[in-house]
């Protein structure tokens, strides 16, 4: 592995992409620190001291404590997220949309484009609720906000907007020019930033006594055992064989070799908890940041310690894998591309019964992709809660962090060895598998 990580050096455009990929995400954590105009970051920060565990907790933890600190950065890139998924679904409702999308690289452009808009249109929204909720804790926090009024909310909704589209902007050029997701390593790099800050919460509730040594070492095997179930089942396949017809070209013959069909247990990857956390995180925030009273009560139901928000957490992700999994891999065209190349699964008939035997095996797959995916999300979070852990150590957190380390791993192991260099396992180790990035 050191060897690996030695020949990064060894080819320029790489060595220049990490280094543009750390300068981006610099530039993120740095702005994660500039503060709102017209409020006090202080009496923000004693709100959040006993908001773990609660939805103000969780969206500290998705924007890395931007929140926490009334940051230009406070929404984060959910609104992207939100937009985003508005846009897969109308894709697949819309014949407009879907026609775009098959139109290549010019209609992708056109659906981003899209997605921007959207972005802006609903960022504003959050920070008009954002603006309105500040205000409304001047009460109970007096200097909240300076001076509340007209212009406190417009200033609010700008700054936020703006803040949101920069990082948007930013995780774009990290995708482009970078190493890895651009979108998926800014929620990496606000979640590990943050990770420090839990470790140091940790050791103090030892401290004080109010969590055991025993509870402590629980936590810690319930961590590292996640960690390899996560690194487990990311890098688990199902292999279908094909089989390739012998054809004679001139005087030579072709064919007749034996491949396989590699389709992955999570193919959606970290995508359907991110989405399902922004599905729930959105009527949450309306709620939290509104002055109704009915509205209030109906946040209770977007408790993450609410047994109702976890049933429908589960039912999200199970949903998202398997729309995520139905975006990015179309059987039909596999098995068409399948039949030109003079390939059949051996026993199925080319064509429509292969698409059909695919999709049968990638639904079967994405069954136990998508109850993993749950299981790691919530299974711990019960334990996270008992134990009163930070939400850093819970297992959304986890899988997020993990998937999108293994897929850049995976991005610069393919950089390496597209140039005839060993892979970061080195050439006797394992290659690193990695899946569509999020």
């Amino acid at each position: 592995m050191a060897s690996g990580f030695a020949n990064i050096h060894k080819i320029p455009e790489l060595r220049k992409r990490l280094l543009f990929t750390l300068i981006v995400l610099a530039v993120y954590r740095i702005g994660v620190f500039v503060t709102v105009p017209g409020v006090d970051r202080a009496v923000m920060k004693e709100i959040m001291a006993g908001a773990s565990g609660t939805f103000l907790g969780l969206f500290d933890m998705f924007s890395g404590g931007a929140l926490r600190q009334l940051s230009i950065f406070a929404l984060g890139i959910m609104p992207y997220i939100s937009a985003s998924i508005i846009l897969q679904i109308l894709t697949v409702v819309m014949p407009t949309l879907e026609q775009l999308q098959k139109e290549g690289e010019a209609g992708r452009r056109k659906i981003n484009q899209y997605t921007r808009y959207g972005t802006v249109l609903i960022a504003a929204l959050q920070a008009y609720f954002v603006a309105t909720w500040l205000e409304s804790q001047n009460a109970a926090y007096p200097g909240m906000v300076v001076e509340p009024g007209l212009t406190f909310r417009l200033m609010t909704v700008l700054t936020l907007t703006t803040g949101t589209v920069f990082i948007m902007w930013l995780g774009e050029q990290i995708t482009e020019r970078g190493v890895g997701n651009g979108i998926s390593l800014i929620i990496f790099a606000g979640i590990v930033a943050r990770m420090p800050d839990a470790l140091v919460q940790l050791w103090h509730q030892v401290r004080r006594g109010d969590m055991g040594v025993l509870s402590l070492a629980i936590i810690v095997a319930i961590a590292v055992g996640v960690v390899a179930v996560i690194i487990f089942f990311e890098r688990a396949y199902r292999q279908i064989p094909i089989q390739y017809a012998k054809r004679v070209v001139g005087r030579r013959l072709y064919g007749g070799a034996t491949s396989y069909l590699p389709l992955k247990v999570n193919m959606a990857g970290v995508i359907p908890p991110i989405f399902a956390s922004s599905i729930l995180m959105f009527p949450a925030q309306i709620a939290n940041f509104s002055n109704s009273e009915w509205l209030k009560q109906l946040s209770s139901i977007f408790h993450p310690t609410d047994w109702r928000y976890q049933i429908m957490y589960v039912l999200l992700i199970i949903f998202f894998a398997f729309f995520y999994t139905a975006i990015v891999f179309n059987p039909k065209d596999v098995a068409d591309d399948m039949k030109k190349q003079g390939g059949f699964i051996p026993g199925i008939r080319p064509g429509q019964r292969t698409a059909e035997y695919i999709d049968r095996v990638l639904s079967r797959i994405t069954w136990g992709g998508s109850i993993y995916v749950a299981a790691v999300c919530v299974l711990p979070s019960f334990l996270q809660i008992k134990f009163n852990v930070p939400f850093y150590f819970g297992g959304t957190s986890l899988l997020i962090v993990v998937g999108v380390a293994l897929d850049t791993v995976q991005q610069i192991e393919g950089h390496l060895i597209t140039r005839h260099y060993e892979g970061l396992a080195g050439s006797k180790g394992p290659k690193i598998r990695g899946r569509k990035a999020a």
